[in-house]
């Protein structure tokens, strides 16, 4: 028993070891030509060049690849994977209301905050809602169009709906300048990217 327990103990220790050199050795790839070289240096790791892109590639494996940047090394099951190439952006879209924190009070406007969001959680459309209070002269009823970029919106804005799901309503805020919004993402993001990632066995 104890000859078995310490082969399965040395056993672990050897695939263990392997598996984290696979990770070291993808971390240390940075270009194409470094790929083809590890590929043909490790065909027991079954290693391959994927070419993916959001307009074609649409299974939850491709997606979930295509979300990750240049660099980047992660594992999904079995497998490993580094990010070499990554071009294009992943576009967001919503509805928001804006509101300049410095016409009200702090009171005035946690008030008025809460009551746009009581309507809209009571049932009235966010566009309507829009119409009403946004202080910005918005005339596309609160619609975001698809946009990508800090050029677009500030950042607090669009890290705030990168991070929610469609449906939910939410308060963003940009301190320095008095800008506060509600916003209602109304759209799963738009993934628009080629990518050339490097997959190998092991972790």
């Amino acid at each position: 028993m104890k000859y078995i327990l310490a082969a399965s103990l040395l056993l672990f220790s050897a695939v263990s070891f392997g598996q984290l050199g696979v990770t070291q050795k993808l971390q240390a790839i940075n270009t194409v030509q470094q790929a083809q070289e590890f590929i043909t240096a490790n065909p027991q790791l079954k290693p391959a060049l994927l070419k993916l892109s959001a307009a074609t590639d649409t299974t939850i494996i491709a997606k979930r690849l295509l979300r990750q940047n240049k660099g980047d090394v992660f594992s999904v099951g079995y497998n490993t994977y580094k990010v070499l190439e990554s071009e294009g952006t992943v576009d967001f879209r919503a509805s928001y209301i804006f509101l300049d924190g410095g016409e009200y009070s702090p009171e005035q406007l946690d008030s008025l905050k809460k009551l746009i969001i009581q309507q809209a959680n009571s049932g009235v459309s966010f566009e309507e809602l829009s119409d009403k209070y946004t202080m910005d002269g918005n005339k596309t009823r609160g619609d975001t169009d698809w946009f990508s970029g800090e050029y677009s919106f500030p950042k607090e804005f669009q890290d705030a709906v990168q991070q929610h799901k469609v449906g939910e309503i939410f308060l963003v805020e940009v301190p320095e300048r008095q800008w506060n919004y509600i916003v209602k993402k109304t759209h799963n993001d738009r993934v628009k990217k080629d990518a050339t990632i490097l997959r190998s066995i092991g972790l």
